[in-house]
């Protein structure tokens, strides 16, 4: 299968953020290489300056899931392409290299400077950030959206993947509008807001108050503006939110979705990837047999 012309074994990718490839190969060694759990690799979002991050704590537990609150810490562009980049390319996927700017002009250099390295296969746009320029959700408005893109697609052949926000108001249109101004792909959803109390204190538990919901708390939410975006898209959708086994995956495959990225099972799993591959194509098999028995 491909991928917006990218050629890819199978349809299961990370979320940003959800795997350290690069400490989990200092910890497996090379055996994470023969057994790669993804058939592409999203890179942790980098940004134009370094980035400490939230303040601690940063994760709290949910019944169903976690909501985070980490912040994007990340060595900036510069520390990005001198010293993840070279390990991130030894990886036997595509790498998928994620970019979030704060403003139009913060996110045409990071995609200028991704756009001259070959190791780089597709770019994913975090428009989960307010626009220091308008003080708008990139991601989610249409007219912001399109304007972003009308000034980034020109700096770039690769392929363009728009991360959607789930917060946005009609998140088929956003998805439209990126279609509209030359995007080849869009994902979602990305974490939706939410908060947890100290039982101590009663006060916020994460050091920056609140933080994003993810897991299987929010699958319901995920498919369903998968299976709207698909409908308003001819573009590829990949789906994500809260897939934590092969049934999951393929749900959003049924409901529209081309591929599947997984998030917070793999801080449970690190294998997750791998094994929900195996489990798709299980289940995949299985649903054919069954139809077409019935259709006899």
């Amino acid at each position: 299968m491909d991928l917006c012309g990218v050629e890819l074994r199978g349809p299961v990718l990370n979320g940003s953020g959800t795997f350290d490839a690069i400490a989990a190969r200092r910890a497996f060694g090379d055996v994470l290489l023969e057994e790669f759990p993804f058939d592409a690799f999203v890179s942790k979002t980098i940004t134009l300056a370094p980035r400490q991050g939230n303040p601690p704590p940063r994760l709290w537990e949910t019944p169903a899931g976690l909501i985070n609150s980490i912040g994007l810490p990340n060595k900036g562009l510069e520390g990005f392409l001198r010293e993840d980049l070279p390990q991130l390319a030894e990886l036997p996927a595509p790498l998928v290299v994620s970019v979030m700017g704060f403003s139009r002009d913060e996110l045409a250099k990071l995609v200028a400077a991704v756009e001259e390295r070959e190791e780089v296969a597709l770019i994913e746009l975090n428009f989960s950030c307010p626009n220091v320029e308008t003080g708008l959700i990139m991601g989610a408005d249409p007219s912001e959206t399109a304007r972003s893109l009308d000034r980034l697609r020109p700096l770039t052949e690769k392929p363009l993947i728009v991360k959607l926000t789930p917060n946005a108001t009609d998140p088929g249109a956003v998805a439209a509008a990126a279609e509209g101004a030359g995007a080849d792909a869009v994902s979602l959803i990305n974490t939706l807001k939410g908060m947890a109390l100290d039982p101590r204190t009663g006060r916020p538990w994460l050091g920056a108050g609140s933080g994003g919901v993810s897991g299987p708390a929010v699958r319901a939410i995920a498919l369903e503006q998968v299976a709207a975006v698909s409908r308003r898209v001819s573009i590829p959708v990949v789906g994500m939110g809260g897939i934590a086994g092969g049934r999951d995956a393929h749900d959003f495959l049924l409901a529209g979705a081309s591929c599947i990225a997984v998030g917070t099972e793999n801080f449970r799993d690190p294998a997750a990837g791998r094994r929900i591959g195996r489990e798709l194509a299980s289940v995949s098999r299985n649903e054919r047999g069954f139809f077409e028995v019935r259709s006899r």
